[in-house]
């Protein structure tokens, strides 16, 4: 196993996490561990993510979350009848708990929002600023939910087969 994370990364519930290979997490990340974590091989977390995982939260192989994103696999939601917070017993909040999955080859772009239930689906690119509420279906390039063009698999899988070789991987 190999884990570089740096002097102020900040990782709560280590015990729940299950780690790969060459996993970088940057420094100024805050991972919140209360229920299981998988991190698979060559995943980067950037600088000033934040990963809450209240319920299940994995990232795939060769996945990327970039600097200033944020994962939720839980949430309060305030649409209906719950109010309050944290500070509230959770008979009166009304709080969606559900998985969070990077499936091989995605990226989140800087700053964007994953919430709860969501799926990325393999080889998906996920631009800047985005806020994610369903799943995305692979190998698409996304602006929030909205799929703006198709991303290159065959390039993508070109090069990964070079690295493959290469690396001896």
């Amino acid at each position: 196993m190999s884990v570089t994370t740096f002097e102020y990364t900040k990782i709560v519930g280590k015990e729940n996490i299950e780690f790969g290979n060459n996993i970088i997490i940057d420094d100024f990340v805050f991972i919140y561990a209360k229920n299981k974590m998988k991190f698979s091989n060559f995943v980067h977390i950037a600088s000033f993510a934040t990963i809450i995982g209240v319920d299940y939260f994995e990232m795939q192989d060769f996945t990327a979350i970039s600097i200033g994103c944020k994962v939720l696999t839980a949430t309060d939601d305030f649409k209906s009848w719950g109010f309050g917070n944290s500070t509230i017993n959770a008979k009166y909040r009304n709080v969606t708990k559900a998985p969070v999955i990077l499936e091989k080859f995605s990226i989140v772009g800087a700053n964007a929002v994953i919430l709860p239930g969501v799926t990325i689906g393999e080889g998906v690119a996920v631009g800047a600023g985005s806020i994610v509420t369903k799943d995305l279906a692979p190998w698409g390039v996304y602006i929030g939910n909205k799929r703006v063009k198709e991303r290159d698999k065959k390039g993508v899988f070109d090069t990964y087969e070079k690295f493959c070789q290469e690396n001896n991987y």
